[in-house]
């Protein structure tokens, strides 16, 4: 006789999280493309291929749909950090690897997004609610990050300054970057700082 089994909802539960995840990517590209303001629950549907709807069902509100891409962005960028500090070189030039991958992340979409983001929240006291933690979340995983990359000593003096100093660096390039393409410039202050920071780190 043969074995009964119950139906399943994986399927329909498959198909309702590939949905979400294209809304909530369709808003981190009109972030980048259009800027908070520009961005629409409208415009949203249309680039996710998702009747509103379904949108509605699920973010009724541009409040929601945004809060929720603040999420999906935070989780986007600690995935990119971690997969690409996966395959850094060992020995002279990794501290130099670890400013690319730094820099890159700084010059990202999902930056360029929470950036959009974070503007916004100045003056949106709801939004700033959502935004601030997770991006003290962010701060904190990114810092521990660097840290365990450079291989640096937070007991001693100075250390936990210099990898903030880096951080501070870093992101302030990106910022410069969503203006003109700072290319050459980010790398040549990236490759000169790669060699100060090697020489504070070990004589700290």
């Amino acid at each position: 006789m043969a074995s009964q089994t119950a139906p399943t909802r994986v399927p329909q539960e498959e198909r309702t999280r590939a949905m979400r995840a294209r809304l909530l990517e369709a808003t981190v590209e009109l972030l980048v493309e259009k800027g908070y303001a520009g961005t629409s629950t409208t415009l949203v549907s249309e680039r996710a291929g998702v009747s509103r709807g379904a949108q509605l069902h699920h973010f009724p509100t541009k409040q929601d749909l945004v809060v929720a891409a603040v999420r999906h962005v935070t989780e986007v960028r600690g995935a990119e950090l971690a997969a690409a500090a996966e395959n850094l070189p060992t020995g002279a030039r990794r501290t130099r690897a670890v400013l690319r991958v730094l820099g890159d992340h700084f010059t990202s979409p999902v930056f360029t997004a929470a950036l959009e983001l974070w503007v916004a929240a100045r003056t949106d006291p709801a939004l700033l609610a959502e935004v601030a933690p997770l991006e003290q979340q962010v701060g904190r995983e990114t810092h521990r990050m660097t840290v365990d990359l450079l291989g640096a000593d937070e007991s001693r003096p100075g250390v936990r300054e210099l990898v903030q100093a880096t951080l501070d660096l870093v992101r302030g390039l990106g910022l410069a970057d969503t203006i003109s393409d700072d290319r050459r410039r980010r790398t040549r202050i990236l490759d000169q700082w790669a060699h100060t920071l090697d020489r504070a780190l070990e004589s700290a």
